[in-house]
Formats: C-alpha cells, structure tokens, sequence
C-alpha cells in the first residue's frame, strides 16, 4: 500500500503540473477573443502565432461538426477529443493478486488535421500487490483515428470512424505482448437527445508469435445520458472474445473464452479553466458478468484536461 501511494501522489503531481505548464504556454499565444498573442508590429503576427491561431481554429471547427457527448470510461470515442488524459485502475485477479494500473495506456490525444486524431499514450506503471519486485512499466502505443462521417446534434447527431491501433513489446517483465499488435478497429455513435450511445469493434493481428498470442474480438457499447449538462451517467459493456494462442506461454491468452464485463459510472464535465482548458473526471466499478473472467470488481479513475 505504501508503494501504491509513493506512485500514486507524484503521478498526479506530474499531470496537474503539466497541464499548468500547457495551459501557460498556450494562454500565452492564445488570447480569450481566440487572438494570437506575440511582439509584431499592429497588423501583422508572427509566424509561430499564426500556426497556432489557424491550429486551434481548425480544431474547433472540427469538432463542432460531431455530437459533443462526454467520452466514456472504457470504450474509446468515436468523437475526435484533444486532452491529456491520465487514468487509474485497480485490477482484482483471479489469484488474489491486485494489479494497481496508472495510466491504462492514456496519455495525450491530438487533431493534427480536419477529421483526424492521434493518441500518444503513455506507457502504464503496474504495480502488483502484494509487493513485488516484478513492478514496472507495460507496453507502449499510439492510436490513429480518422472521422468518416458525422453530424452533430443539429445534423443528425451521429459519428463513424476508423481506428488504427498499435501495440509494441516494451513492457519490464511480460507485462505485455511478445510481439507488436495492430488493432484495426471501427467505431460508431448515435444520439437521441440526452441520450447516446457509442461504441467499438475490433481484432488483433499479433504481427509475430501468433500462434502463442493469439487474437482478441473487443467489442465495447456504452450507454449513456446527460442530466443537468454536466452529469453522465453511463452503463459500459465490454465483450472479449479470445481464439487461438497459448495461456501457458502468455496469460493473457485465453484460447476459446469470452468474457463480458459490466461497468456502472459517472462522468462530470466539461468544467472550464481557462480559455480551451477544461476539466473532466470520471469514475466506475468494472464487474464481470460471465463464469470466466480473468479480473473482476475493479474501481476505475479518469482524469482529463481537454482543450
């Protein structure tokens, strides 16, 4: 418990100071009537400031043009979202064992471009309780979306859009894949007035070691509504299917199963800082819902700064 929260205080310390950090670069360039700041003479602007105006810009058009729901707990987006993000997870194994995950493969996600996004995340500390000295780092990986088509809420309110997911071996300890995974996956939403749903389909291609790693179908919905424009409650439903690979060998393989979780939860936000800056928190409780499952009974965190 004492490593847990020699972990757990500078990770927060490191998100809160970060943004503070972001948020003091970007207020300086970016002025409340969304103005570039700078030095130029009246009339003129620099080119940096210039890049940043048009940036910005362009990122809120982008996002005016699809449903403005909350992102989920578990299930990633369809939405093309600009924040930094950090979550936490405590992960109850089958064995006793409590894996504290920090960061759950979070990180920062960027629109570089129109009906583009790019997740950098960074890679997750797993600490395994009772103590061991096998703690470290997982695996790290980034995920590219692109946004087919969308409508917001005046438009249709609905979004399709297409993943590109890849995992790399990094993780200390096996704490990860033998090989690198690419996840393909397609994701949709549609709304109805305070009420929306979004989800995620998918399948990893192991790109070695297949036969050991096998593949996974994830398949995730989330359920949710919005009350008071602040406040959203949601239901999560999160559906693996594992075929092929080796559990001995790697055990996160699960040849034949399937399981499906339940996750209950509550997201509040957008709350504004400053100018872009805003604030989101979230929290759930993950329970498993068939015979097999892995993990089971784990409270989940999420921290976000959008802007």
């Amino acid at each position: 418990m004492h490593r847990t929260a020699t972990f757990l205080i500078p990770a927060v310390l490191f998100v809160c100071s970060t943004m503070v950090v972001a948020q003091d670069t970007v207020a300086a360039l970016v002025s409340p009537d969304g103005q570039t700041g700078g030095s130029s003479a009246p009339g003129t602007a620099s080119q940096p400031d210039g890049f940043i105006h048009d940036w910005l810009s362009m990122v809120s058009e982008t996002q005016a043009a699809q449903p403005h729901w909350i992102t989920p707990l578990n299930t990633t987006t369809p939405r093309l979202e600009q924040e930094l993000r950090y979550d936490i997870q405590w992960q109850t194994h089958n064995n006793g064992v409590t894996t504290d995950n920090y960061g759950v493969s979070k990180g920062l996600e960027i629109i570089p471009a129109r009906n583009w996004e790019v997740i950098l995340a960074i890679p997750p500390y797993i600490v395994n309780n009772p103590d061991s000295a096998k703690d470290g780092f997982g695996d790290w990986q980034f995920l590219v979306k692109y946004r087919i088509a969308a409508g917001n809420e005046e438009h249709g309110n609905y979004i399709l859009t297409a993943f590109y997911q890849m995992t790399f071996p990094t993780g200390q300890y096996q704490q990860g894949a033998l090989s690198p995974v690419i996840t393909p996956t397609i994701a949709y939403g549609k709304g109805f007035g305070n009420f929306d749903v979004q989800g995620t389909l998918g399948v990893s291609l192991p790109t070695g070691n297949v036969n050991v790693i096998g593949h996974t179908v994830p398949w995730n919905n989330t359920f949710q509504y919005k009350i008071y424009k602040k406040f959203w409650p949601e239901l999560e439903v999160n559906f693996n299917h594992f075929y092929g690979g080796n559990g001995n060998i790697v055990p996160t393989s699960h040849p034949g199963k399937t399981s499906v979780y339940l996750t209950p939860g509550l997201v509040l936000g957008r709350f504004p800082i400053h100018n872009r800056f805003s604030f989101t928190v979230g929290g759930g409780f993950e329970i498993a819902a068939t015979k097999f499952h892995p993990t089971n009974h784990i409270p989940i965190l999420s921290i976000r700064f959008p802007f």
